[in-house]
This record gives structure tokens, sequence and C-alpha cells, in this order.
């Protein structure tokens, strides 16, 4: 008798495992469709928008640039020399200084020529202690903020405190942004009065050509952990964040490149201190408090404004960010479980967050315990071959389609990598994506949430490498 119920147990394990799969694969490959709807829509759309006129507009909405930097020696200069470069009326550059222990700051102040400044500012929120604040003598629009340590969120805050203008933009310091990128991510708060947050589109920019912070050539990299990112973040952002767009549903905005209304992330509270995560958090807290406030809103996701990222190059680094990204997705989620299944929130109570729960949060455990769970039960004579192929033919096959779905999309619409050696690569990496890459990462995540309370206030450093002549492809 156990052992019948033993062996029942053991079948309906195997046989959740493949419709989890094929539940999330569907849900992936709506996603897919509606990202190429609503691609095609955006398209359309800048038939009609002249963004060209928008460079020298007096009655352009002004921006601050918010760049959090700790340890950043290896980018920062050629970060913000990109930052001062971009095709924008008015704008500032604050970089916040979160007491970096190397030359992080003695860098910036060669390079610009900073010095003292007694700034005021209001103090919408408490941070820590900033030391001083430093002007240009080279660079009028630049501001450096130098601060004792308090983590990314924090620093944010003391950029939001410190800013002057009514839009703020987040950047890392290891990124760099196309030219016309700020002109269009404001269009947004320009075309709709109710946005709240616009994100923007991120790229790997390993193997790129990058020369005083300025994008020279598009390539890829000769690392395949590098390359398999670059076809990672494509089947993300061209599917999963436009997708949930299409929908109205957009939970994450990358911390890497995204624009905020100051006055409603004040409202909201700011970005939440010792928190890893931080980008999703005020996503969610302006979801949280906009529907209470009774106040209309939107959060949109622009596909063409490009940042362009520098990606772990190691898989002990890979494992670090994915770790940090699966603890920020959980910390989230336990923050604001109040809202889950409320009607009060809408498509993003009752529709979003069902869907983070269910299938990013809890996901990474059921589909490793497939993995493992469907070859042993084989094995031991449980389930046929034909299960254990469908199994595995299941996830390859929805895999590879959303990836190369992902591809065809840069393709037909933006083409950033033009050359067919490349296009090549990116397919060949859209296939091998599935055998073991994309198994990687799910045991990352479990590895996260098992180390969920050590890791929580965890950040982990990653190693940078210099932006300006990054390998060249051959």
């Amino acid at each position: 008798m156990i052992k019948e119920i033993l062996l029942q147990s053991a079948i309906d394990v195997n046989y959740f495992s493949l419709f989890y799969i094929i539940a999330i694969s569907s849900i992936y490959f709506i996603q897919l469709i509606a990202a190429a709807v609503g691609l095609k829509k955006y398209i359309k759309s800048l038939r009609y928008t002249d963004y060209e006129r928008f460079v020298d507009s007096d009655n352009m909405i002004p921006i601050s640039l918010l760049v959090p930097a700790y340890n950043e020696s290896a980018t920062i200069v050629d970060n913000v020399s990109n930052l001062l470069s971009l095709d924008f009326p008015e704008y500032e550059v604050i970089v916040i200084n979160d007491g970096s222990k190397d030359n992080t700051l003695d860098l910036l102040k060669e390079a610009f020529g900073l010095i003292p400044f007694e700034q005021p500012y209001k103090k919408f929120m408490e941070t820590e202690k900033i030391r001083t604040i430093y002007r240009s003598a080279k660079q009028v629009r630049l501001i450096v903020i130098d601060k004792e340590n308090g983590g990314k969120a924090d620093s944010l805050n003391a950029g939001i405190n410190v800013s002057s203008y009514p839009i703020f933009v987040s950047i890392d310091a290891d990124s760099i942004l196309e030219k016309d990128s700020l002109i269009k991510i404001i269009y947004s708060f320009i075309n709709d009065p109710t946005c709240v947050a616009v994100g923007g589109i991120v790229r790997i920019s390993g193997g790129c050509d990058i020369e005083n912070g300025r994008m020279k050539r598009v390539g890829l990299s000769q690392n395949p952990l590098v390359s398999l990112q670059t076809m990672e973040y494509l089947r993300a952002f061209l599917t999963g964040r436009i997708g949930f767009d299409a929908m109205g549903m957009l939970l994450i905005i990358s911390g890497a490149f995204g624009a905020f209304n100051k006055k409603a992330v004040i409202a909201a509270g700011g970005y939440t201190r010792n928190c890893i995560g931080e980008d999703m958090e005020v996503v969610i807290k302006l979801h949280e408090y906009l529907p209470r406030a009774g106040k209309p809103y939107s959060v949109k996701f622009i596909p063409d404004p490009i940042c362009w990222t520098q990606p772990p190059e190691r898989f002990s680094d890979l494992k670090k960010q994915r770790k940090r990204w699966h603890i920020g997705l959980i910390n989230s989620l336990f923050r604001h479980k109040k809202m889950l299944l409320n009607p009060k929130y809408g498509r993003i109570g009752m529709v979003c967050l069902p869907y983070y729960w269910l299938f990013e949060f809890l996901g990474p455990i059921v589909e490793t315990i497939g993995y493992f769970f469907v070859p042993i039960s084989f094995f031991l004579g449980i389930i046929n071959l034909r299960f254990m192929v469908s199994f595995f033919l299941v996830m390859v096959m929805y895999g590879t389609i959303l990836s190369v779905g992902a591809l065809l999309l840069e393709e037909n619409t933006f083409n950033k990598y033009p050359n067919t050696t490349q296009i090549m690569k990116l397919f060949f990496y859209s296939i091998v994506d599935n055998f073991g890459y994309r198994q990687l990462n799910t045991i990352y995540k479990v590895i996260a949430m098992l180390g969920y309370r050590k890791n929580k206030n965890n950040w982990g450093e990653i190693k940078r490498q210099k932006l300006s002549n990054i390998e060249q492809e051959v």
C-alpha cells in the first residue's frame, strides 16, 4: 500500500512538472505575441513623432540623471563623459559616491575639476550623511555627492534630495546611453501626463567598441557567457518587458536605465533603504501608493532609447548577480504581499503579482525538481521514455521559440546587429541557451532562495572592466 502511494506520488510530481513547464512556456508565448503587437504599434508611432525638433526645444521637461557609484573606478569617468555628451536641452548629471573604498572620487576630481560647493537642498528622504557636494569647474551640468555608505537605494534618495528637476533618470555607473536616449524616454511623460515611470531597453555592451564613453561599433563578444547574456537580454526586454507593457502590467523597470516622476516617487516614500532590488521595489511602491491616493497613473516601457551595460564575464560574478536579482524579487513580493489578489490594485494585484508569485518566485523550485526528478523517475522505471522526451522537448522547444522570436523582433525593428555573422551567432546562442545556461540560472535562483535570510541584505560586488577598449570581435 505504501509502495503504491509513493509510486503514485512520484507519477503526480512528474505530471505536475510537465504541466507547469507547459503553463509557464505558454505564458511566455502569449507575452511574445503581445510584444509583437506592442512593438508594431510603437514602430508605427515613430513615423508620426519628430524627436529631432525636441533637441533644441525650450519647452522640454528638464531631467536629473542620477548615477549611484560604489567602487566604480574602472567605469566612472567614461560613464560621466558619456552622460555629459547626450542630446538634450536641459539636464544635470548627479553622481553619488556612496563611500567608495577605491579612487572613484579622486578620478572624478581629476577628470572634471571638482570644487567643493555649498549647495542647499531639501531633504525629502532620510539618507546617510552627505560629506561634501562638488561642482565641476569644467562641466556646469555635473554635480558629485560624496556621502557615507548606505547602499544603492540610499544613494538614489540622496540624489533625489539634491536634484533640481521634476524627472529623474537612474543609470548604473557601468552603463552608457545613446545620444538620443533622453529625448525618446522623456516623450512618454510629455505624451501622457499620467505617466510616472518609464523603462528603457538595456543591451549588452560586451564585444562593442566604446571610445571615451561613446559607442563606436556594435559587436558580439567572443566570450560565450557574454554572448549568452546578449541573447538573454534581447529575450527578456523584447518579449517580457514589452509584453507586460502591452498588457498594462509592467512591474519592473531596470535599475540600469529608468526614468521617474520625482514628485510621485517622493510621495510613495522614495527608494526603500537597505533593500536589494530597489528597481522593482520602487515600481511596486508606485503601484501600491497611487491607487490608494486615487490618482490615475501609468508605467511604461520604451524599447527604443538604448542603454548599453556591462555584463558579468565570469560565472562567479553571474552567480552573484542572479542571486541578487532573485533575492530582490523575493524582498519586493514579501514587502507587498497585501497587494496579492487584492482587486483594489486592478490587474497588478489580480494578474501580475499572482504570476510573479507562482512562476517567478516558485518557478525555479518546480523547474529544478523537474530537471532532476524526471530523469531519475525514468531510470527507476516510474515513467517511460516518451514522457521524459516530451518533458525536455517542451522545455527546449518553447525556449527556442521565445529566443528566436525575440531575435526576429529585433531584426525586423531596430536591427542593431546588421552583420549576417552576428545574426547567425545570436541564432546559435538562442538554441544553446536551452542546454545548460537556462538551467544554471534556475539553480542560481534556488540557491538564492535557500540563502535568502542570510543574504537578503548582501549586495555582493561584481568585478568591472573598463568601458573603453572592450574586446574586439574577430
